[in-house]
C-alpha cells in the first residue's frame, strides 16, 4: 500500500464510491466530500497529497467552470496538492485551460482502471516531491545561516570548566530541555552547540532563534511558519524554526527578552511538541530536542510577573550555569594564545606571543565582556602591535582601584584582599612582582585570587 491521502470532490455518490473502491487497495486514505463548499477548510486542516476534482457541480452546469473556480482556490490555498480534474465531458480547450491553472492531468468518466490509478500515483508522487523541495529549500536557508557561525570553541582546565564540561557530557545523550545561563559572551551558544554535538540528534540541524530579536509581530511566522497570503508579505507557504529542528535541535537563545503575551504562545507549542503555521488551522507534529538560553535572572523575572512560571519548568528540567571568565582565570593564558595565534595568522603577524607581564594584566582584569571581550581584545591588540611580543601597554584595560571596591577591612579575609590588590596595584598589574611582595608562591597567589574573585 502507497503512503498516500487521497481527497475525492464529486456530487455523485456512485462516482465517489467507485473511486474510493478502487483506489482503497493502492493508497493509505481516501476521503469523500460531495460539495466542494467545506473543500478549503478540509485542505487547511488536513494534509493531503492528491484530490480529484469533478468539474461540475450544479444540475445542468457542462462548461466546467466551477471545478476551474476551485482547482484556483485549492492551488492558491496549497500549491503542493496534486489535482487532477475528474469530467464526463472531453473537451480539448477546457483540459488546456485546466492544465493552464494548475491542474496536473485530466481524468475522462468513463475511466480505464488501471490507468486512474497509474495517474494518481504519478500525482502522489508529484506532490510528495514538492513538498520535499520546499522542506529542502527552507532547511538549505537555516543550514546557510548556521554554517557561517564560527566552530565550537572549549578551551579550560580550572575546576569550574571541567564541571561544565563534564554536565554536558552527561546530559547530551538525553531528550532532556535544557536551560543555559550565564553573563553576556560567557559562551551560551557554545554550549548548546556542544550539547548538540553529542547528543544522538548530531546528523541533523541545530537552528538557532534569537528570541530577543524577533519582533512580536513575526514571531509567529518566524517559529511556526506560515501559509501563502497569511499576511501582506507571505507570498509562499513557509516553514518555522520549529519544523526546520523536527528531528534536531531548537536553540532558543535570550529566551528572557521573550515578551510575556508571547511566552504562552511558545509554552503551547512546546507542551504539544506540535505546532500550527500562521494563517492555516493544520496542527503539524515536531520532534526536537529543545536547549534554551539566558542572562538575566529568570527566578526573579517570575516573582517580578515578567516570566511565566509554567514555561520556566518546561524549558528548565536541566540547568547549566556558565562561570564567568573572572572565576575561571587558570584559562586565561590558553584561550588568549589561542586568539593570538588566530589572529596572528589572519592578519599575517605569525609569531606573535605574551610577555609574563601581559599575562598577569590579563589575568587580573575583570573582563565584564567575558570571553568575547578577550577575543576581541586580543584581536584589536594584534592588529595594532608592532613588535614580535604583545605587551601590557598593547592592551588598554581599566584598572581596578582598591578604594572604590572596599572599605576599612573588619575581617582577616577582608584584609588579606586589600593587601592583595593593593600589591597587584603597586606593582602595576605585575602578579609575579604582587606575589613576591607578599611573599607566597605564585601559584597561592593565584589561588587567592581565585577564592576572592579578584580580577
Amino acid at each position: 500500500m502507497i503512503k498516500g491521502k487521497i481527497l475525492v470532490v464529486d456530487d455523485n455518490p456512485n462516482v465517489c464510491s467507485a473511486i474510493e473502491m478502487l483506489l482503497q487497495e493502492e493508497f493509505e486514505k481516501i476521503d469523500i466530500i460531495h460539495s466542494p463548499k467545506n473543500l478549503l477548510n478540509r485542505i487547511e486542516k488536513e494534509e493531503f497529497d492528491t484530490i480529484l476534482l469533478d468539474m461540475n457541480f450544479t444540475s445542468g452546469q457542462k462548461n466546467g467552470n466551477e471545478g476551474l473556480f476551485w482547482l484556483s482556490k485549492i492551488i492558491e490555498t496549497n500549491p503542493s496538492i496534486s489535482v487532477i480534474m475528474v469530467t464526463a465531458y472531453g473537451d480539448v480547450e477546457l483540459a488546456v485551460k485546466a492544465l493552464k491553472l494548475g491542474a496536473i492531468d485530466f481524468v475522462l468518466k468513463p475511466w480505464e482502471n488501471e490507468k486512474l490509478v497509474a495517474t494518481v500515483l504519478s500525482a502522489v508522487k508529484l506532490s510528495k516531491s514538492k513538498k520535499e523541495i520546499t522542506s529542502l529549500k527552507d532547511t538549505e536557508r537555516i543550514l546557510r545561516n548556521e554554517l557561517k557561525k564560527e566552530p565550537c570553541l572549549f578551551i579550560g582546565k580550572s575546576p569550574e570548566f571541567l564541571k561544565v564540561m563534564n554536565l554536558i557530557r552527561k546530559v547530551a545523550a538525553t531528550d532532556a530541555n535544557v536551560l543555559i545561563t550565564g553573563e553576556n559572551g560567557t559562551g551560551k551558544e557554545l554550549i548548546a552547540r556542544e550539547l548538540h554535538r553529542l547528543s544522538h540528534r548530531y546528523n541533523q540541524l541545530m537552528v538557532t532563534v534569537d528570541m530577543g530579536a524577533v519582533s512580536e509581530t513575526l514571531f509567529e511566522s518566524e517559529l511556526f511558519g506560515h501559509t501563502k497570503g497569511a499576511f501582506t508579505d507571505a507570498r509562499d507557504d513557509r516553514s518555522g524554526k520549529f519544523e526546520a529542528a523536527n528531528n534536531g535541535t531548537l536553540f532558543l537563545d535570550e529566551i528572557g527578552n521573550l515578551p510575556l503575551p508571547l511566552q504562552s504562545k511558545l509554552l503551547v507549542a512546546i507542551q504539544n511538541r506540535a505546532v500550527t503555521r500562521l494563517g492555516s488551522n493544520k496542527s503539524i507534529p515536531i520532534d526536537i530536542r529543545l536547549i534554551s538560553a539566558t542572562n538575566r535572572n529568570l527566578n526573579s523575572m517570575i516573582i517580578d510577573g515578567q516570566f511565566r512560571e509554567d514555561l520556566f519548568f518546561r524549558i528548565n528540567t536541566i540547568h547549566i550555569e556558565i562561570p564567568p571568565l573572572r572565576q575561571r582565570i587558570e584559562d586565561i593564558p590558553d584561550l588568549a594564545g589561542f586568539f593570538i595565534k588566530k589572529y596572528s595568522s589572519k592578519y599575517g603577524k605569525e609569531g606573535l606571543s605574551l610577555t609574563p607581564n601581559t599575562i598577569d594584566k590579563l589575568i587580573t582584569y575583570q573582563w565584564p565582556g567575558n570571553v568575547r571581550e578577550l577575543q576581541h581584545t586580543i584581536e584589536k591588540a594584534v592588529i595594532l602591535c608592532d613588535g614580535k611580543s604583545l605587551t601590557p601597554n598593547d592592551f588598554l584595560l581599566k584598572p581596578i582601584s582598591s578604594e572604590t571596591l572596599y572599605s576599612i577591612p573588619e575581617t582577616f579575609e577582608e584584609m588579606e584582599k586589600v593587601m592583595i590588590i593593593k600589591a597587584i596595584d603597586k606593582n602595576r598589574g605585575n602578579l609575579t612582582a604582587a606575589a613576591e611582595q607578599l611573599g607566597i608562591a605564585r601559584q597561592t597567589f593565584y589561588n587567592k585570587l581565585k577564592k576572592y574573585n579578584i580580577s
